[in-house]
């Protein structure tokens, strides 16, 4: 049986789950670090800070003992508890909370009068205190050179008692991490709560409707600008997947007429017998020829959109003198060109476009036609014009879209395709330039934009 990932772990797959476990692990292992450096550095600087106090109060008390006399001990609201012991641990001196048991059985030596020790009496709290040797002088001077121990501490505070403060430290741990873990949480759903909205969008968005734009948060992060990436990407996609149905329902309409003639020819063969074969296919080979040439330019104008080409330097003026010679019938084509106009460009493709701009302004021309290639600032510029009646203003666009024929076009040459404008304009997009329709006194000016090769 296969196991799909995921099924152990249903949030395997979720980047919020993964962040917020990651950042908890590293938490955790951070609080840990912290608080095993912590513990002892808190509990050292709370002893430390006891002991300061109870080693002054006992260092204070022997100090005022002088001229033969033992003053009242002197316990203060930190250090409450006060003794005095004689060698033989009998309590000579203490204060009102001291008791008469003493409060240890340290004796520092005459070499290390003072000593930190914390004493736990069975059943009591712990006591922490400072053992203090009253120094030789003072011993010969009140008892004889007895020894004698002056002891001040204080009840052990109780986050220093057992393990409370690493019990404390850890639940304050245990807490900053669980808030660390929910704040990421919270904080990583926030951010991700776009794209969650984009993925849900995108789900709803198909073929058949893709009108639908994905939500755009303001600003310019990640999210915002894939979100705005993305709903461009899906305007290139509408307008692609539009002008595909247009295309092939352009296409469709500009076969089916061809295709019918085609048909009608072979069964009135085939349905009437006196009708000559001959004759019959003889008048059906226009239509097909018709279909074939659709088909042809069809494929060119789809290899030119989707097959890179090979380019090289091709002198633009060479090429215009060339095309426009090879036209010795038809309209006269009076050429003007500049020598050396280099461009980056497939000879062949550019000089299909020339071809058909040529015979394009020769169909519509009454007396002359004329081209020029001559450099415009950074590019190379290719002008036709004619002495035609020209192509209305609301018109300049419409007769670069495929299958499209003005009125005049399909009078003068009814078996067109109307690709011919479409396909120039598709190749002078890809060599980067431009193809268009300008404003002329008289006829149509087509203008030809191409960049200069430089260097």
């Amino acid at each position: 049986m296969r196991i799909r990932p995921g099924t152990f772990l249903p949030l395997a797959n979720s980047i919020q789950a993964r962040v917020t476990l990651t950042v908890a692990a590293v938490s955790v292992l951070v609080v840990t670090v912290i608080g095993t450096g912590l513990c002892p550095l808190i509990r050292h600087r709370l002893e430390s800070e006891i002991y300061r106090e109870t080693h002054r109060v006992a260092t204070e008390w022997v100090g005022m003992m002088e001229h033969g006399q033992v003053p009242p001990p002197t316990p203060t609201a930190r250090v409450p508890l006060v003794q005095l012991v004689d060698s033989r641990g009998r309590v000579v001196a203490a204060g009102p909370m001291a008791g008469d048991r003493p409060l240890s059985t340290v004796k520092p030596s005459a070499n290390n009068r003072i000593d930190d020790v914390t004493e736990c009496p069975e059943g009591k709290p712990c006591i922490m205190l400072t053992a203090a040797r009253v120094p030789a002088f003072q011993s010969r001077e009140f008892w004889q050179g007895e020894p004698h121990f002056v002891y001040a501490g204080t009840d052990q505070p109780p986050a220093l008692r057992g393990r409370r403060l690493e019990l404390l430290t850890g639940v304050g741990g245990v807490l900053l991490v669980a808030l660390w873990t929910w704040t990421t949480w919270r904080a990583t759903g926030r951010i991700l709560h776009p794209i969650k909205t984009i993925r849900q969008r995108m789900s709803e968005i198909t073929a058949n409707d893709l009108s639908l734009r994905v939500p755009q948060p303001s600003g310019q992060d990640e999210i915002a600008r894939l979100a705005r990436t993305a709903n461009e990407t899906l305007d290139r996609l509408e307008s692609a997947v539009t002008r595909q149905r247009e295309f092939a329902a352009v296409v469709s309409h500009e076969l089916k007429s061809p295709l019918a003639g085609l048909r009608t020819g072979l069964e009135e063969a085939l349905l009437f017998p006196e009708i000559d074969p001959r004759q019959a296919i003889a008048r059906s080979l226009p239509s097909a020829d018709r279909m074939q040439k659709i088909i042809d330019e069809l494929l060119t104008f789809a290899r030119l959109r989707n097959t890179p080409c090979s380019l090289e330097p091709v002198d633009l003026g060479a090429l215009v003198r060339a095309e426009a010679a090879a036209r010795t019938t038809g309209t006269p084509v009076r050429t003007r060109t500049q020598p050396d106009l280099l461009v980056l460009g497939n000879r062949v493709q550019l000089g299909s476009v020339v071809t058909n701009l040529l015979v394009n302004a020769q169909r519509h021309a009454s007396r002359q036609v004329e081209v020029s290639a001559e450099r415009a600032g950074a590019q190379a510029q290719v002008v036709v014009q004619d002495d035609g009646d020209g192509i209305d203003e609301k018109d300049r666009e419409r007769v670069f879209e495929p299958f499209t024929r003005l009125e005049a076009g399909r009078r003068l040459d009814p078996h067109g395709s109307g690709l011919g404008l479409a396909l120039c304009r598709a190749i002078a997009v890809a060599h980067e330039g431009s193809l268009c329709v300008e404003d002329s006194p008289r006829g149509a000016r087509f203008v030809l934009r191409l960049p200069l090769l430089t260097g």
